[in-house]
């Protein structure tokens, strides 16, 4: 055994040793407990960053745990490889996408081999690849043929620069979160899927998911949105024509003042072909702001269209508006506005001088409406036959009262909406509908399947290659011309059922194989980022009730136990350049002083250049702050880095890389390595002999057995990983000054060494292979079961009692175990310096806590 820890030799040698023996392959063995641990997957850029490294960290930490727990273990590994990054680097670059993306897998998929995770490769899928979207795209024509699918015309959030589709929380200030371009709102035919349909499944079901962040949970329930209102009919004045308002507060119907509409809704466009100021104002209103934190604190901006509609209940008319703050795609594109008592209403309401009428007031003052709306529930007045009445009597006597003269009715609505999962970029999976010349819209039929997307294609940057080129799109059905669609889908797709995929990753006849899928599934372990609390895991969500409902899977869930781990933060550093621009420079680069606290008080680069330092942040590249994990493996070793990512925070916390850190998790791994080396050197180790220890030796196996219990339910069940490692290092430091010096204390300390290396594997599984190798152990650490805590090693032949004389401490004694309140009392009684404080006094009372403390009450 070499005397010097080098992670080097040591890291290359088990990964081949690994990948030689099929290590981590891994085949269904009914019977068997399994075990399905995934980490989110990543998407190609090229680079490995630090974010990734801590996901894949915890997720194998979670495997190889449970595999030593002797459950059938996968953990398997892809690339999400579509989507619009793709497209830009390939631009920027000269290249195709196509190209750039397996050039970039490579890459990565060497890097994570370096880092030592334990994944199945033979299951490796590339969401780019045809044998993998081939099943998508089938599995799109049977939602079709159910009906779950239909294309429409709809409002979306253009980007002009990326010529496509954003979601809301992809617009930051009105502009697209890549391009930096303006948004617009534009009318474009899209495919949806109804998610609606399982709106109240997907809500209800997160009651199923005990093991989920109720953060995540929470997100989720908001963003489905359920409530109950009441839908009515308002009509329009001079006509027959009426149109719909849905309202959570039926209650405040009384206090309608005005309506709004959105810019595209059509009483808004009918309006606008008589009035270009209007017309001029709807098209302004394209470039507004969609996402909701936006609108709330928007200007509230609107314009009468001159029409009035007709209250359902008392016949008044009320002036109809276009106001910026109304979506077409939320609801009907129409609210009743009740500035009394909404406060978005209230302030478009004083900026435009329409009336202000209260109909709800509190229970125990009077109402005030001169600075804001009241929009507590209260009492109504002001409201004929419903005076006096609170708000669920209310609720149900404006509702009945609607329904008695057929202008609405009790309603249950969602915020959310149909997945819009067109997306008008190249690379992307092509959306398997054929455009008939006779108008008609069809799937391609299965045995044409998959459409197959060209890779070898020249990027202008403006227009997808499959869109440019018509000869791509002609195709025939049934003897008649025909034209496949050029939208790919949304990349939320690929990523909504990876996971499920994975269970027959390289069956070719069908997307799953129902035997092998329900044996994997659901996921034990998702491991990723709180960032795809919503769509990401709302999407699969709804994916994983899709595949049962298609008779795919039984289960009703995807994800059993998610962790949501955090970011990882570093140092970032800039100075001004001579416009007053900002050039930030990497924490590699930036020589730094320190107080004595550790805080950074000055920096600057190698060349004397002086830099600002602006504190903590995320890694990224925009404050070049990401550090290389390619660079700590060749400086520190894989097991280094590991080790410091689980050490340094709780998962789900922030994580701030600093380099003194990572070299102390380094030392600490060279410390093992010496105890180790230490104790093979000095010769041969006899059997453990339990019975013949000493008191010493006890107490030393005992800690042994105590810190394998807490690690044990740290890594197992409440998944604290730092503070398991911080367990083990304390054990560490005993190890370090326990007695060698005879066969008894050798025993002990081998059975501690053995459990270290065995608590450490998932952790630092290459140091650890070495080390069980070297101890003398048989067989492989990868096939090793973990260590169990002995409970009889861990009873105490003794107690330390702490006695105190009216609550001060007198004495310390060691008494047996087992002995009672009397037995302690009297050994107290007869201690030389307790007496001093007790003689001559009368006992008043003594307070005994088992085990613990003895205080007796003297004067």
């Amino acid at each position: 055994m070499q005397e010097q820890y080098n992670p080097r030799d040591i890291e290359t040698k088990v990964q081949q040793h690994w990948e030689q023996a099929q290590t981590f392959k891994v085949v269904e063995q009914p019977g068997k407990e399994k075990f399905y641990c995934l980490s989110m997957f990543p998407y190609p850029s090229g680079r490995l960053h630090m974010g990734h490294v801590r996901n894949y960290t915890i997720g194998d930490v979670v495997s190889r745990y449970q595999r030593m727990q002797g459950k059938n273990v996968m953990q398997p590994m892809g690339w999400d490889a579509f989507g619009l990054p793709a497209e830009n680097a390939a631009i920027n670059n000269n290249t195709a996408p196509a190209k750039w993306t397996y050039e970039n897998i490579e890459y990565m998929k060497t890097q994570l081999k370096q880092l030592g995770f334990g994944y199945d490769w033979d299951r490796e899928l590339a969401t780019c690849k045809p044998d993998y979207y081939r099943w998508e795209q089938w599995f799109f024509t049977k939602l079709y043929e159910k009906g779950l699918v239909y294309k429409k015309m709809a409002t979306v959030n253009w980007d002009p620069v990326d010529q496509t589709v954003l979601a809301n929380e992809q617009v930051i200030d009105g502009r697209g979160w890549r391009s930096g371009a303006l948004v617009e709102q534009k009318e474009i035919p899209q495919w949806f899927i109804k998610i609606t349909d399982y709106a109240q499944e997907l809500l209800d079901d997160l009651d199923q998911l005990d093991d989920w962040p109720e953060q995540v949970k929470t997100m989720q329930r908001n963003w489905i949105g359920r409530s109950e209102g009441v839908e009515m009919q308002f009509g329009l004045e001079n006509s027959n024509e009426q149109f719909s308002i849905y309202t959570t507060r039926p209650d405040t119907v009384m206090g309608v003042t005005y309506v709004g509409v959105a810019a595209q809704h059509p009483l808004a466009l009918e309006a606008a072909k008589t009035n270009p100021e209007l017309a001029a104002f709807i098209e302004e209103c394209k470039n507004n702001k969609v996402a909701e934190a936006d609108m709330a604190t928007m200007e509230k901006k609107g314009m009468a269209t001159g029409l009035n509609a007709v209250h359902p209940l008392t016949g008044k008319l009320v002036p109809i508006w276009v106001a910026n703050f109304v979506l077409m795609g939320y609801g009907s594109g129409a609210v009743m506005a009740v500035p009394a008592h909404d406060q978005r209403d209230f302030e478009f309401a004083q900026a435009y001088g329409l009336d202000i009428v209260g109909v709800i007031k509190p229970s125990d003052a009077e109402l005030d409406l001169s600075e804001q709306a009241f929009t507590e529930k209260g009492v109504l007045f002001n409201s004929g036959e419903f005076d006096g009445l609170e708000f669920k009597a209310a609720f149900d006597a404006v509702a009945a009262k609607l329904e008695s003269i057929g202008k609405g009715n009790k309603q249950v609505n969602f915020r959310l909406r149909d997945w819009g999962v067109s997306r008008q970029r190249y690379w992307g999976t092509p959306i398997p509908m054929l455009n008939l010349a006779n108008g008609d819209v069809v799937p391609v039929p299965e045995d044409q399947l998959p459409v197959v997307l060209p890779e070898d294609v020249v990027m202008n940057g403006v227009t997808s290659p499959i869109k440019a080129d018509p000869e791509w799109a002609k195709t025939e059905f049934e003897g008649q011309e025909a034209f496949h669609e050029t939208d790919t889908f949304d990349t939320f797709m690929e990523s909504s059922w990876y996971y499920a995929r994975y269970c027959s990753a390289n069956n070719e006849d069908m997307m799953l194989d129902p035997e092998q899928a329900n044996y994997w599934l659901p996921v034990d372990q998702y491991i990723g980022g709180i960032e795809h609390a919503i769509l990401h895991l709302l999407y699969a969500r709804f994916f994983h009730k899709l595949l049962r409902d298609t008779g795919l899977v039984d289960s009703d869930e995807p994800f059993k136990r998610l962790l949501t781990q955090g970011m990882v933060l570093a140092d970032a550093f800039y100075y001004e350049d001579e416009k007053g621009g900002k050039v930030w420079v990497s924490p590699v680069d930036a020589i730094t002083e320190k107080d004595e606290k550790g805080r950074i008080t000055s920096a600057k680069t190698a060349d004397g250049k002086a830099l600002v330092y602006a504190g903590m942040s995320k890694m990224s590249k925009s404050k070049n702050n990401g550090i290389d994990p390619q660079v700590m493996v060749d400086k520190y070793g894989a097991d280094t880095v590991r080790l410091f990512m689980m050490f340094a925070a709780p998962a789900e916390q922030t994580l701030e890389w600093q380099d003194s850190a990572v070299e102390g998790s380094l030392r600490f791994l060279r410390r093992v390595w010496k105890l180790a080396y230490d104790h093979v050197n000095a010769g041969k180790t006899p059997e453990l002999d339990v019975a013949s220890l000493s008191a010493a030796q006890k107490d030393l196996r005992r800690e042994v057995h105590k810190t394998i219990a807490k690690v044990s339910d740290d890594v197992g069940r409440r998944q604290t990983f730092n503070t398991a490692i911080a367990a083990i290092m304390e054990l560490m430091n005993k190890l370090t000054k326990a007695d060698q010096s005879d066969a008894n204390n050798r025993a002990v300390t081998r059975e501690a060494i053995n459990a270290v290396v065995l608590m450490l594997s998932p952790i630092t599984p290459h140091i650890c292979d070495q080390l069980w190798t070297l101890l003398g152990n048989e067989g492989d650490i990868d096939t090793a079961a973990w260590p169990s805590a002995d409970e009889k090693a861990m009873v105490e032949d003794s107690k330390l009692i702490v006695v105190q004389v009216n609550g001060k401490l007198r004495a310390k004694l060691t008494v047996a175990a087992d002995a009672d309140q009397e037995a302690v009392q009297a050994l107290a009684m007869g201690d030389e310096n307790v007496a001093k404080f007790v003689d001559g006094k009368t006992v008043r009372k003594v307070i005994y806590v088992a085990g613990k403390l003895l205080n007796i009450v003297a004067n």
